[in-house]
Formats: C-alpha cells, structure tokens, sequence
C-alpha cells in the first residue's frame, strides 16, 4: 500500500525561494520567525520539516500566505 509522504528537500527548496524572492538572508528571516538560524537552515537543507507553527511564523515574517507556499509545495510535489 502506497502513503505519500511530505519530501522535507521540497519544503526546504520552496521555502529558500521564497525566502532569496524576498531578499531576506537566513539570519533575519531566522529573527522575524523567532526561530534559531541553524533550525531554519537545516529546513532549507530538508534535514527537518517545519511543524505547521514554524511554517507560519516563516511566511508571516516574509508577508506571505501560508496557503501560497503550500500550493507551491504541493505543485512541486506533483
């Protein structure tokens, strides 16, 4: 039986576009979020996946609906 699973490199790759779009670096999206640098880094890296918290601090610090950055997973997934 088949379950599909979220790959964390397509989370990480979406969330670093999204991230380099804006012109923000690791270290002041990481400050925005109040997450720690290392953690974001290693979800760009896709060594971790973002709970549904942390991935709404990363898009409401980069002024982006999470909605969009999941649609832009879910395509890249497809």
């Amino acid at each position: 039986m088949y379950i599909p699973t979220l790959d964390p490199l397509v989370v990480g790759k979406v969330i670093a576009y999204f991230r380099k779009k804006n012109g923000v670096s690791q270290e002041v999206l990481s400050g925005l979020a109040a997450i720690g640098r290392s953690h974001l880094s290693a979800i760009e890296r896709g060594e971790r996946k973002p709970t549904l918290e942390t991935l709404y601090r990363i898009c409401n610090a980069l002024n982006i609906k999470m909605s969009t950055v999941v649609q832009q997973i879910e395509s890249e997934l497809e």
